[in-house]
């Protein structure tokens, strides 16, 4: 398949963006793929309510068909369309925070095939708040399905460039924003609204705080943080290795001196062996780290850097043929819930307290 790459930038008349807009919106309700930006990661988007869509997305990211994709809607009421009721919780929350990095899951109606939900008899919905990811939904007849534009378990791509590389030749077309675009680079919060109290199943940039000002009461699946809770997960796209670099990654927890110290004799062993290692950290510890390649995560009191440029990060260790790599720990609360929750998955849940 010939992949067809156009750029959106900036400064482009609003009636280029349109038509090039409308050509991708095209290739969507003729039953094509289409990668397009949104303020999350890029996603990779077909026809939400053609199942033979559904099934072209899972075979160009090699990934399993019992997990489910996630409807992108422009505009809130097409969500009427897609659920057979939309709670009153629901409601407050998408009054709240849509446009924007939520997606709720609610029972599905009838015209969402099961391709698209996994087998499930629910669908999760989202509306984005990036204008070029809205004015494409809308293009394309405003149904979009898409889960992140990455081959699976790889990092979930937050640029063009990463796109390109797992996607070109699998798909349709590719839309590039320009990335000095501002985005949050992790995948949107994902809440279950089908019980009485919603349960948070994947930690995002709307917290758990803030969803439970506007609704009170919240949980959070356990399964999130813990690998072996023994819970089956409550969704099935919770099952599988996530978010991964080719080597190997480990996080490391404890007091910031002993931090520092494990990492730097474990980098040692790997030197010693001829092994490339890369460090995540910190601003205030990231000069104590003798690896080959490390990473300024930023402050811990600004966590909007770090989960930005977490993938990233991930995607140039892969670049750079690092081996081994390990990565400061982060709080479970707030922004550096979801943080810890991509790098767990990310590392295979594997984490050194020391």
């Amino acid at each position: 398949m010939e992949t067809q790459i156009i750029t959106i930038n900036k400064s482009d008349t609003a009636s280029s963006i349109r038509e090039k807009l409308f050509q991708a919106g095209k290739i969507i309700r003729q039953g094509g793929l289409v990668a397009f930006p949104t303020e999350t990661v890029y996603g990779l988007g077909g026809d939400a309510l053609n199942p033979d869509a559904a099934q072209k997305i899972y075979a160009a990211k090699g990934r399993p068909s019992d997990n489910p994709l996630i409807v992108h809607i422009s505009q809130i009421d097409s969500l009427d369309s897609l659920v057979s009721a939309i709670p009153d919780k629901a409601k407050k929350l998408a009054k709240a925070f849509w446009p924007g990095p939520l997606t709720m899951i609610m029972n599905k109606s009838d015209i969402v095939p099961s391709q698209t939900t996994g087998g499930l008899d629910t669908v999760a919905v989202r509306m984005p708040s990036h204008p070029v990811a809205l004015e494409f939904i809308k293009q394309a007849g405003g149904y979009v399905a898409a889960p992140s534009a990455n081959l699976s378990g790889k990092p979930s791509p937050t640029t063009a460039k990463y796109v390109i590389q797992d996607m070109d030749g699998r798909v349709d077309m590719i839309i590039a924003a320009d990335d000095s675009e501002e985005i949050i680079g992790l995948e949107s919060t994902i809440v279950d609204m089908t019980s009485d109290i919603p349960a948070i199943l994947r930690p995002g940039y709307i917290t758990q705080a803030m969803i439970s000002r506007e609704i009170g009461a919240t949980d959070i699946d356990v399964t999130i943080f813990d690998a072996d809770s023994g819970k089956a997960p409550k969704a099935p796209g919770m099952k599988y290795r996530h978010y991964a670099p080719r080597g190997e990654l480990v996080l490391v927890e404890g007091r910031p001196d002993d931090v520092v110290a494990y990492i730097n004799a474990q980098v040692r062993f790997h030197k010693e062996r001829g092994e490339k290692t890369g460090v995540i950290g910190t601003d205030t510890l990231v000069t104590k780290y003798d690896a080959d390649i490390v990473k300024n995560a930023g402050s811990r009191d600004e966590p909007v850097m770090a989960a930005s440029r977490l993938y990233t990060f991930l995607r140039e260790f892969d670049d750079e043929n690092v081996e081994f790599m390990y990565s400061e720990s982060f709080k479970n609360e707030g922004l550096e819930q979801a943080i810890m929750n991509r790098l767990l998955k990310a590392a295979g849940h594997k984490i050194i307290k020391v």
